[in-house]
């Protein structure tokens, strides 16, 4: 095994770090903006990923896109968990 094979993650870690980062991400917000609650954004980081990954319809790099889906999240405290979703993804 190489050194570069020993050091390339897996799907299953890609994953979880993709988790990890939305987390860090919208953490670290709240923190800066000295406002916030991290609750949601921390247990619901796994299950909008996966919505934002496997099941959305949605193209950064198309934005013209015909009918996108619309991912609607009514908790207002857990906004920041939608901004680091669409940092991660450059929209």
């Amino acid at each position: 095994m190489s050194a570069e094979t020993a050091m390339t993650p897996n799907s299953d870690q890609l994953d979880q770090l993709s988790v990890n980062t939305i987390r860090f991400l919208s953490i670290d917000a709240i923190q800066k903006a000295n406002s916030g609650h991290p609750g949601l954004p921390l247990g619901a980081a796994p299950m909008a990923y996966v919505l934002w990954t496997r099941f959305l319809q949605h193209s950064p790099a198309n934005p013209q896109l015909v009918q996108p889906d619309r991912f609607v999240l009514s908790a207002g405290h857990g906004s920041m968990l939608l901004y680091s979703l669409a940092a991660s993804h450059r929209l």
